[in-house]
């Protein structure tokens, strides 16, 4: 039930941050109609951060509990985080090379956006090699704790270091935009939460099927 209406809010959320991002937000001075680019580009790279997050949030989890649903919590959300930051990066790529023709600037903030998804990576690829299930979900757990070390220095880049990457135009620290602008971001930031709530359900319903498969074969190999 909950997977479905998650599903109906998506549908819905999408059509209604099309219309705030296509139709409704005025259209910027300076870069014109690629502004348009930033309603989706910049909710994805806020869900990639959220995902690690809750990759390192489950492997603590794990650490102090041993309970495998927080591991499957943890696995689920960096696959969700291969998803978010492709699509950040795509996004961005697409952006860069409209305003500034690059395809890649190969600034900071780009660059720990790429270490982000490579973390995830890493840290589904280290499961997919390690066939015991507890040492698995034990050692998987350094590569989301790097993926929330990430996070932090990816973000203050932008003010660290030289950068092709804009400044933010929300948060404490963003810059002056217009609030029918800031509304679009916000109704499409909701619309793709929505989004990533929807999969990570659906996910974790199948990874639990996973595990019980698992220990089922396990069971019939030891008899």
């Amino acid at each position: 039930m909950k997977s479905r209406i998650l599903g109906v809010a998506s549908i819905v959320g999408i059509a209604v941050a099309l219309y705030f991002a296509l139709v409704y937000a005025p259209t910027e001075q300076t870069m014109g109609t690629l502004q348009r680019v930033f309603y989706f580009h910049l909710p994805q790279a806020i869900l990639s951060y959220l995902a690690a997050f809750l990759v390192g949030f489950g492997s603590l989890m794990y650490l102090a509990t041993r309970d495998l649903k927080w591991d499957r919590f943890a696995y689920c959300n960096a696959e969700l985080g291969v998803l978010f930051t492709t699509t950040t990066l795509v996004t961005g790529m697409i952006w860069g090379r409209l305003a500034w023709n690059v395809w890649w600037a190969g600034d900071a903030r780009t660059n720990l956006e790429l270490i982000l998804g490579l973390l995830y990576v890493g840290y589904l690829m280290l499961r997919a090699y390690l066939p015991e299930r507890e040492k698995r979900a034990r050692l998987s757990t350094v590569f989301g704790f790097l993926a929330v070390l990430d996070v932090p220095i990816n973000y203050g880049a932008i003010y660290w270091w030289e950068t092709q990457h804009p400044k933010p135009v929300l948060g404490p620290r963003g810059g002056g935009a217009d609030p029918d602008i800031k509304l679009a971001i916000y109704v499409s930031l909701l619309a793709f939460a929505f989004v990533y709530a929807w999969l990570l359900t659906k996910r974790l319903q199948v990874a639990q099927l996973e595990d019980e498969v698992g220990s089922l074969e396990s069971t019939m190999e030891a008899s």
